[in-house]
This record gives C-alpha cells, structure tokens and sequence, in this order.
C-alpha cells in the first residue's frame, strides 16, 4: 500500500481506543513521518526520524507508546518510557500532548523540568510513571537523588536529538546511556 493509499489512522495498526482518541483531537490523517514510524514503532524496532517543525514529529511517536504500554501499569519510581528533550518548552509541549491523548488510556505521566519544585515531581514518581518527559539536567538529578529506577524502561525517544547535541548536552546523554540506560 502506498503512503497516498493510506488515508487514515486505522491503516497503521493503533488500537481502536487510540483511533478514537485521535479523532476526538480532529487530526484528519497521518502525515508521511507517521506513515513511515508508527508501523514500525508499533513492532518494538527502533526508529531515527527527521522532519521539518510542524509535521507531526510527536504523534509519530506518542501515538505507539501509548498504544504499546495500555496494557500494563507503572511501578513506583520506574517509568516505562522515556522522553528526553532539550528545552524546558519542548518537554511542557509534549507532556500537554501525551495528556490530551492518554487520558482515556489511563497512562500516568510525569514531567521533569528545572525551575519547578522538586517535591511535586517526587510525589508523581513515588506513584508510578508510565510516561516519563525530562530534561537531561533534571532527569540527572532526580537520578542522583535515588528517585528514578530504569529496570522497566520499554521505550527511550530523545526528541530533537540534533538540537540537544548541539546544546551541549552529549556528556549527560553519554552518562544516562552508559550509566543507567543500557
């Protein structure tokens, strides 16, 4: 089937709940970034993706995680996805984004950005965390703090990875991956 044939979400394999969700958010059909992703996304295989700003980026990956973790809960203090951002902005965004559409799903999801208190971010992770969106600095530091367990991590996405490393961050990716994301 090719991509013009495709004219819908429910050609790429998301649940039926997930469908659902989606239209209620009006998205009409998948863009090409989705189109090539999400199939795969959906089989566990990794991805690296690149598209321009504004073609639907997060929903290609948003979309499978919530579909893949529906199925299963959270454990206290081990997320089961991982998405790491470079800015404080870009993690609110896709936090709101994973919010809008995993309501239904009953996903939990916590957001870890600096210039926030720490004791809110503490108390959502001592419940359990499906959908865990850091910062690097922030992440490293709840880390450090003992906070953040990664023995059931399923899915990593480092979202704007050019961006991040072009920011400085390739020290901190190197230690998270080395360390504690193997």
């Amino acid at each position: 089937m090719s991509e013009d044939e495709l004219a819908s979400f429910k050609d790429l394999g998301l649940s039926k709940k997930l469908i659902s969700s989606i239209g209620k958010l009006h998205f009409k059909k998948p863009t090409p970034i989705q189109l090539k992703s999400i199939p795969i996304a959906l089989m566990g295989r990794d991805i690296l993706g690149c598209a321009q700003t504004g073609t639907g980026k997060t929903a290609a990956f948003a979309l499978p995680i919530i579909d893949i973790l529906s199925s299963q809960k959270s454990k206290a203090r081990m997320p089961r996805s991982l998405i790491l951002a470079p800015t404080r902005e870009l993690a609110e965004q896709v936090s709101i984004f994973f919010e809008n559409l995993s309501a239904p799903h009953k996903l939990s999801i916590a957001l870890l950005i600096g210039g926030t208190p720490f004791s809110e971010q503490d108390r959502k992770l001592n419940k359990g965390v499906d959908i865990l969106i850091a910062t690097p600095g922030r992440l490293i530091d709840h880390i450090n703090r003992g906070n953040i367990l990664f023995n059931s991590l399923k899915i990593l996405v480092i979202d704007e990875a050019d961006r991040m490393l072009d920011m400085g961050f390739i020290p901190d990716i190197e230690q998270l991956m080395k360390k504690y994301l193997k």
